[in-house]
């Protein structure tokens, strides 16, 4: 396994106690990262901060809305106070959402959508920034996703969200390039976290498979690879940029 040399860095990082989330907190405080891990299920981030315990790094919890501004504040408020700065933030928590038409998706299934997918994190990203400044710089990673790029029936919602969080970190790169602060997005194709797996069939999951050249689901630690690199310093020259990891299929 890859040690991306995060020794000295605070990563927070979003829905941090499952799926690829999970998988991030587990690379970066095996690359030696104190981390900070966010989500809405206490049990689960206890889980996870037992797990997290193996690297032998500092470990802070909070439960966060990423939907709600004043939270995420508060939350990264909270990081500064324990563990004293902020060097890398993954925007991770994310929400499937209604299945429906455009003409027919509803303005609740919506606003909860955008609310945790773009809100959340435009919201994350912006409290990052702030605490980043006070440290000399940083690194944040977005998560978009293949959807990000095109579009998928039945999903108007998600799939304008995760274009929006592309171009938000595209305008973020720029303003904040002049504060050593790097922003990114990544793009995950379909991704066997445990959220997929409890709600599709096993037909379902293998067709969604089927549609990455690869021919099979990508893992979370996959994408978590991709993810710490950007985090860390060997991607010193990386901003502004959206890295799809999804099997191939954005190359059809």
């Amino acid at each position: 396994m890859i040690n991306y040399e995060l020794g000295g860095k605070v990563a927070v990082i979003t829905g941090g106690a499952s799926g690829i989330g999970k998988a991030c907190a587990h690379t970066m405080a095996r690359s030696g990262a104190d981390v900070s891990i966010w989500d809405l299920d206490q049990s689960a981030l206890d889980t996870t901060l037992d797990e997290l315990k193996q690297y032998g790094h500092r470990v802070h919890t909070a439960v966060v809305d990423v939907s709600d501004s004043t939270a995420v504040d508060d939350a990264m408020q909270s990081v500064l106070d324990e563990l004293g700065r902020v060097d890398i933030a993954v925007a991770n928590a994310g929400i499937g959402g209604e299945t429906a038409t455009s003409g027919d998706y509803s303005d609740e299934g919506w606003r909860k959508v955008i609310g945790v997918n773009l809100d959340g994190v435009m919201y994350t990203q912006r409290a990052a920034i702030r605490a980043m400044k006070k440290s000399g710089g940083g690194s944040v990673v977005n998560m978009a996703s293949i959807l990000g790029q095109v579009g998928f029936p039945m999903s108007s919602a998600y799939v304008a969200a995760k274009h929006g969080v592309v171009g938000m970190t595209k305008s973020a790169a720029w303003e904040h390039a002049a504060d050593n602060i790097r922003v990114n997005s990544v793009g995950p194709g379909f991704i066997l976290t445990p959220l997929l797996e409890k709600s599709l069939d096993r037909a379902t999951l293998d067709f969604l498979g089927s549609q990455h050249a690869c021919n099979r689901l990508g893992t979370p630690e996959e994408v978590a690879e991709l993810v710490a690199w950007l985090a860390s310093d060997a991607a010193s020259f990386v901003t502004g940029t959206y890295y799809a990891v999804d099997g191939g299929f954005l190359a059809k």
